[in-house]
C-alpha cells in the first residue's frame, strides 16, 4: 500500500515528506546510540548467566542446575531480540534513508535472504538466524575493538555458534533421508560442505587456540591442508580435494550431526565427482592429477568409513569388504620396507575394487571402467590383446583386453 501511494501522490516532491526524511535522518543516529546501550547491557547480563550456567553444568544439585539453565536461555533470547531490533530500528532505516555504509547494506540483505527461508525451511530458519545474529554483533565488538569484552565474550560465542552449527548440519543429515531428486540431494550435499567450510574457517580457529585437547591438536595438521584451498580460485579438483579434507575433520567433530551414513553418502558424491572429472579432461597433466585424488579419496573413503562401520544393508557387501580390508592390511606391511611397491600394489587394489563397484552399472561409467583397464594394463595386471581377430570364416570379432 506505501510503495503504491508513492507512486501515485510523489510524496517525495512534498514539503512535509522532506521535513520527515530530515528528521528520520537526524533522529537515527540517537536510536542506534539506544540500541547499542541496551545491546551491551543484554550481552552482560547473557555473559553472566552463561558463567553461573557453566558453574553449575556439573553440579549434582538438579534443581540448581535448572535454574541457571533457564535463567541463561531467557538471557539468550533477550539478548537476541536486542540485536534484531537493533536490526529493525537503525539498519533497516539508515538503508531506506541511504545513509547506510556497505555493511550495513549487506547486513540487512542477509538478514532478509535467511528470513526468506521460515516458510519453507523453518528449521534452518531458526539456526541460522540466531547464527547471523551472532555473527553480527561479534563483528561490532571486533570493530569497536573491545577487547576485554572480546575475550569473555569468545568463549560464550564458540560454544553457542558450534551447537548452531551442528544443528544445521543435522537438518541437512535429515533432509538426505527423504525422497529428493538427483538434482536436490546435489544441493544439499553443497549445503553440508559450504556449512562445514563456514565452521572451519570462521569458528575452528577460534577454537584450537583456546583448547587443548588431544582432538584439537590431531586436526590441526588437517587445518593446516585446509588453509592452502581457503584463498583464490579453485579448479574443480581442488574443489573436491577441499571437500575431502572438511569431511575428515567433520568426522571427528561433529560425529552425532553428520551421522557415518551421511558421511558416506558425501564421499560417495565426492567419488562419482572426481571419476567425471577424469574421463572428461582432456589435458593430460590435469587427468593424472585427478587420478592421484581418486586414489586419496578411496584410502579416505576405506579407512575413515567403511572400516568403521557397523551396520551394512547386505552381507555380501560386509564380506566383500572384509576380503579387501585384509589385503589392504597384508599390503600395508610393505610400507616401511619398500615403499614404491607398497604404493603399487595399493593402487591395483584400489583400482580393481572400485573397477567391481562401476561395472555394477557398465552403461553409465564405460568411460572409466576402460580407463581403469588402461591404468591396469599399465601397471601389468591385465594384458591388452588386439581389438579384432580373425575366425576361421574369415570374420572380425571384437575382443577385450583380459586379466
Amino acid at each position: 500500500m506505501e510503495e503504491k501511494s508513492l507512486r501515485i501522490y510523489d510524496t517525495e516532491k512534498t514539503f512535509m515528506s522532506k521535513v520527515t526524511n530530515k528528521l528520520s535522518k537526524l533522529l537515527i543516529p540517537t536510536r542506534v546510540g539506544i540500541n547499542g546501550i541496551i545491546i551491551t547491557m543484554k550481552r552482560n547480563g547473557l555473559l553472566k548467566a552463561y558463567e553461573n550456567y557453566n558453574a553449575n553444568s556439573r553440579s549434582d544439585n538438579e534443581e540448581k542446575k535448572a535454574i541457571a539453565t533457564k535463567k541463561y536461555e531467557d538471557a539468550f533470547t533477550l539478548y537476541l531480540e536486542a540485536i534484531d531490533k537493533n536490526i529493525m530500528d537503525s539498519v533497516y532505516k539508515k538503508v531506506k534513508n541511504d545513509i547506510a555504509n556497505e555493511f550495513e547494506k549487506n547486513a540487512l540483505s542477509k538478514y532478509y535472504l535467511i528470513a526468506g527461508l521460515k516458510e519453507t525451511e523453518y528449521p534452518e530458519y531458526k539456526y541460522r538466524k540466531q547464527k547471523y545474529l551472532l555473527e553480527l554483533d561479534y563483528e561490532n565488538i571486533r570493530f569497536n575493538e573491545k577487547n576485554k569484552v572480546l575475550e569473555k565474550y569468545k568463549g560464550f560465542y564458540c560454544s553457542k555458534m558450534e551447537t548452531l552449527y551442528k544443528g544445521i548440519i543435522k537438518h541437512y543429515s535429515v533432509k538426505l533421508t527423504e525422497n529428493l531428486t538427483p538434482a536436490e540431494k546435489a544441493d544439499i550435499y553443497d549445503k553440508i560442505f559450504a556449512t562445514l567450510e563456514e565452521y572451519i574457517a570462521n569458528i575452528f580457529p577460534l577454537k584450537i587456540v583456546n583448547n587443548d585437547s588431544k582432538v584439537y591438536k590431531e586436526l590441526a595438521e588437517e587445518y593446516d591442508k585446509y588453509e592452502k584451498y581457503s584463498v583464490g580460485k579453485l579448479d574443480q579438483a581442488e574443489v573436491i580435494e577441499k571437500n575431502m579434507i572438511l569431511l575428515g575433520i567433520s568426522r571427528k567433530l561433529f560425529t552425532h550431526s553428520l551421522p557415518l551414513v551421511v558421511a558416506e553418502q558425501c564421499y560417495i558424491k565426492l567419488l562419482k565427482d572426481t571419476r567425471a572429472l577424469i574421463v572428461d579432461t582432456r589435458v593430460v597433466k590435469k587427468r593424472e592429477k585427478a587420478y592421484s585424488l581418486l586414489l586419496s579419496l578411496i584410502d579416505e573413503y576405506n579407512l575413515k568409513v567403511l572400516s568403521t562401520k557397523v551396520y551394512w544393508d547386505r552381507p555380501e557387501s560386509r564380506n566383500e569388504y572384509k576380503k579387501f580390508w585384509e589385503k589392504y592390511k597384508e599390503i600395508s606391511k610393505l610400507k616401511e620396507t619398500n615403499k614404491n611397491e607398497y604404493n603399487k600394489q595399493k593402487e591395483i587394489l584400489f583400482i580393481t575394487n572400485d573397477l567391481k563397484q562401476v561395472r555394477k552399472n557398465e552403461n553409465r561409467y564405460f568411460k572409466i571402467i576402460n580407463f581403469y583397464k588402461n591404468k591396469l594394463v599399465e601397471l601389468g595386471v591385465m594384458k591388452k590383446l588386439p581389438n579384432k581377430f580373425v575366425t576361421k570364416k574369415g570374420k572380425f570379432v571384437k575382443r577385450k583386453a583380459v586379466a
